[in-house]
């Protein structure tokens, strides 16, 4: 039997991104975000299915990164679609920091930007374990 996370939105990501995606795909986005929440909570399958990678810290307590779409005429990785997610399997909880698509965080390096973007906006102590 598989553990059950806790999700919790975190309002960085709700305020900027995930804002955008709702604008943009209106009625679509709505059923793709439930979805996306409802995965996270079996984080176990995902990470056995090779859909979330880790990317800081352990996978015990770590930063992941998972792909996915929204239309479906695309493909999850191809799409540019990306969640940020801190999880923490002793309070069996899964944080998302950050959900965006690449051209949002504009023409530098994809992964140093949103490296930045959760360094600047979130608390050090929520960080001081991972090398960012």
């Amino acid at each position: 039997m598989s553990t059950k996370y806790y999700i919790v939105v975190e309002d960085f990501s709700e305020r900027h991104y995930i804002k955008k995606f709702s604008k943009k795909y209106k009625k679509e986005w709505s059923p793709v975000w439930i979805g996306i929440q409802e995965s996270l909570k079996r984080f176990d399958q995902l990470y056995l299915k090779k859909r979330v990678v880790l990317v800081a810290g352990t996978q015990q307590f770590g930063i992941f990164k998972m792909d996915f779409k929204v239309t479906a005429t695309e493909s999850a990785r191809k799409a540019g679609n990306r969640c940020i997610v801190l999880l923490d399997r002793d309070r069996n909880a899964v944080n998302v920091l950050l959900v965006y698509h690449k051209d949002h965080l504009g023409k530098g390096n994809e992964t140093s930007e949103w490296k930045n973007l959760i360094q600047k906006n979130y608390p050090k102590d929520m960080l001081k374990d991972f090398r960012l």
